[in-house]
């Protein structure tokens, strides 16, 4: 049993932590396994997006790449909304040959990433990663089978403590981001909130990953 580090921009080479990286399609590092790739919203670049689109679905057919994303949504940006929307979908239709987790990015825009999840059809799992908001939108995630990814914000936020403890255990992954805090210390701080040992929530999150992405 390891650790899983859901999202990570950081290579890491801890033998007890399993980690998910985040990889970009116009900046592909080669030699990795267990990465994700997607196209943030922040880079869309329309001069390219065919081609990131095309290095996409390359990566997504190779076992190294368990994950599309991390991909979605970002109101408070100045990228074109509609064109977001159409980028993300676009990638969403690209994973319906492989069904892999998909790993979200969302800014104010949880209505629209439910919507877009809804007309993907895709029965892959969905994990929101770095988590920020209130029991009312965990809820309505929740009720449309979205995973919560817990990392920063769990850490800084004293009000998202009692948001994270009424999440079921079984929708739970934990995730560094580019914090420079350790895996492990966000760990430990989930375990407090649950009122469990670490070894508990240790077990919690690697049953998770085995469900979501066969382990």
């Amino acid at each position: 049993m390891k650790f899983i580090n859901l999202h990570t921009h950081a290579v890491s080479n801890t033998p007890n932590t399993i980690s998910i990286l985040n990889q970009y399609p116009h900046e592909f590092q080669e030699g990795f396994s267990n990465y994700s790739i997607g196209i943030h919203p922040w880079y869309i670049d329309e001069d390219r997006l065919a081609s990131d689109l095309k290095i996409i679905k390359s990566k997504l057919s190779t076992k190294e790449c368990i994950a599309l994303g991390e991909c979605g949504l970002d109101k408070r940006i100045d990228k074109i909304y509609s064109t977001q929307i159409a980028v993300f979908e676009a990638q969403l239709d690209l994973n319906s040959a492989f069904l892999k987790p998909v790993i979200l990015h969302c800014v104010a825009s949880f209505d629209q990433v439910i919507a877009s999840k809804k007309n993907s059809g895709l029965s892959c799992p969905f994990i929101l990663h770095g988590f920020s908001k209130n029991k009312q939108v965990a809820t309505q995630l929740l009720k449309h089978d979205f995973y919560l990814s817990f990392g920063k914000y769990l850490l800084r936020n004293p009000e998202l403590k009692n948001v994270f403890a009424e999440i079921p255990n079984e929708k739970i992954f934990l995730e560094t981001d580019t914090m420079s805090e350790s895996l492990e210390e966000v760990y430990t701080f989930a375990a407090q909130c649950k009122n469990i040992s670490l070894e508990e929530m240790q077990s919690i999150v690697w049953k998770n990953y085995q469900r979501v992405f066969g382990g």
